[in-house]
């Protein structure tokens, strides 16, 4: 088995990085503000992390004034049943200078290096990961596809057989394949 690292970050081709910084100036996560700093004061390491590097705007027009493209890119692509997520929050990083590069480069947390760190990661318009993630995002998806193809096959062959043996074996695969789809539901793939 590969690890995270082996199967997707070592793949990431970093030279299409542009250097923009936008990356770093246009920051959203799923959780409040509010939830990010309990879970920081509870010791979750990952949220004392982000705390220590971004801080969030006053408001969503303050992040607009840097780049209003890329602002409203994040905001598009959160809209939830066509509204917009009132919870969400804008944050930039301490570290950013003005010639995009970082003021803490050497001393980097690894959320930093690891960005983007999955295939539906929210880059800003004209990054040049964007075309990589998508072309990484269909991957899986071709994938989780022919799982589903393949627990039609099985669900059939199930049906052919009355051995006990051969149909536990058949639902353990079964089993599996749902839990590798399932992985997925958070980005949609009931509809994949």
């Amino acid at each position: 088995m590969t690890s995270y690292e082996e199967s997707y970050l070592d793949k990431r081709p970093q030279s299409l990085c542009k250097m923009c910084g936008k990356c770093c100036r246009f920051v959203t996560i799923p959780q409040t503000y509010e939830e990010i700093q309990k879970l920081a004061s509870e010791g979750h390491e990952g949220a004392k992390d982000f705390l220590k590097l971004f801080e969030p705007y006053e408001s969503i027009e303050d992040a607009r004034k840097i780049d209003a493209a890329a602002v409203d890119n994040v905001i598009r692509l959160h809209k939830q049943d066509g509204k917009y997520n009132e919870n969400l929050k804008f944050y930039h990083c301490r570290f950013i200078r003005e010639d995009n590069l970082c003021g803490n480069y050497e001393n980097r947390p690894v959320l930093c290096n690891h960005f983007p760190s999955t295939p539906w990661a929210i880059v800003p318009p004209e990054c040049g990961f964007e075309g990589w993630l998508f072309w990484k995002r269909e991957e899986i998806k071709q994938k989780v596809r022919k799982e589903k193809e393949e627990l039609i096959e099985l669900k059939l062959l199930k049906q052919k057989t009355h051995d006990k043996d051969t149909i536990a074996k058949i639902e353990l695969v079964e089993q599996k394949l749902q839990r590798n789809i399932d992985m997925y539901k958070k980005y949609g793939s009931e509809d994949w």
